[in-house]
C-alpha cells in the first residue's frame, strides 16, 4: 500500500502567503482601535459557534448562526461611513503616485524607530498655556493614524517647538484642526478628528476637547489639549479626559509613554 501524502501545489503556497499578508495588513490597520475590539468579539462568537456545532447543540447553534448572519449586515449599516473611509484609505495607502507600491503592500520599513521629542512638545504646550493659544496634539502609539492624517496637510517635518508655534499661530492657515505626531515627526496638521458621541459632558468641554476625547476613544493615542479660553492643559487617553493638569504631570506622562 502506498501512503497518501498531502500534495501542496505552488498556487496553494501563494494562496496561503496572500491570506497571511491580508490578515497582517488588516491587523496593522485596526490595532489599538475600536474596530479591533469589535473584530475580536466577532471572532470569539464565530469560534464558539463552531464549537457548539461540533457538539451538535442544534438550538444554540441555530441562534448563533442567525446572529452571525444578521450581524454582518448590521455592522455594514452601522459602520457604513467608517467602511467608506477605510476603502478610500486603502486606495491611497498602497499607491505611490499612479502605481501600486509593493513596498507599501508588504509594509517594508527598514528605518529604526525614533523616539518622540518630549522636550519640544513640553516647551510648546507650556508656551501655549501661558499665552492661551488653543492647541490639539495627537501623539501616536500603536494605532495607525494615516486615515486621519489624510484629512489634513501631510508634513512629515522634524518636531520642534518652533514648528508647533507656527502651526497653532492664529494667523496660520494650519492652526484650525489637530496635529499628529508620529515618532520624531510632525506627520500632519489641520487634521479633522472624530468628535465623541458622549452626551453627558460638562458644558466647558468645547469642540477641541470633544475632538480630543473622540480620537482617544477609537485609537490608543495620547492627546494633549490646550484651552484657548483658560490656557488649561488637558490629557485624553482611552476615552478618558483629564482636565487642568500641571506641566509636571504632563512631563511624567510623556516620559512614561514615550521616554
Amino acid at each position: 500500500m502506498h501512503t497518501a501524502f498531502i500534495h501542496i501545489r505552488l498556487l496553494d503556497a501563494i494562496d496561503i502567503i496572500l491570506v497571511a499578508i491580508l490578515l497582517y495588513q488588516l491587523y496593522m490597520l485596526i490595532r489599538g482601535t475600536v474596530a479591533y475590539s469589535i473584530t475580536m468579539g466577532i471572532g470569539i462568537i464565530y469560534i464558539f459557534w463552531w464549537a457548539v456545532r461540533a457538539l451538535k447543540m442544534e438550538l444554540l447553534s441555530s441562534i448563533l448562526g442567525s446572529f452571525l448572519g444578521v450581524g454582518v449586515i448590521a455592522l455594514i449599516i452601522v459602520f457604513q461611513q467608517e467602511i467608506r473611509r477605510f476603502l478610500i484609505f486603502l486606495g491611497s495607502r498602497y499607491m505611490d503616485g499612479n502605481r501600486i507600491s509593493i513596498e507599501k503592500i508588504l509594509n517594508l520599513r527598514f528605518e529604526t524607530k525614533s523616539q518622540v521629542k518630549i522636550r519640544s512638545i513640553l516647551k510648546a504646550v507650556m508656551q501655549f498655556s501661558q499665552e492661551k493659544t488653543g492647541a490639539l496634539i495627537v501623539i501616536r502609539k500603536k494605532s495607525n493614524l494615516d486615515m486621519y492624517a489624510e484629512t489634513g496637510d501631510v508634513l512629515n517635518a522634524e518636531t520642534s517647538s518652533r514648528l508647533f508655534s507656527s502651526i497653532f499661530n492664529k494667523t496660520s492657515p494650519l492652526h484650525d484642526g489637530a496635529v499628529i505626531v508620529e515618532n520624531d515627526k510632525v506627520k500632519a496638521a489641520r487634521v479633522i478628528l472624530p468628535v465623541t458621541d458622549q452626551q453627558d459632558l460638562p458644558p466647558e468641554y468645547g469642540l477641541r476637547h470633544r475632538a480630543g476625547l473622540g480620537i482617544s476613544e477609537v485609537t490608543d493615542s495620547l492627546v494633549v489639549i490646550v484651552s484657548e479660553e483658560t490656557g488649561q492643559i488637558s490629557l485624553s487617553e482611552n476615552g478618558i479626559l483629564q482636565m487642568n493638569i500641571s506641566p509636571k504631570v504632563l512631563r511624567q506622562k510623556l516620559e512614561e509613554d514615550f521616554g
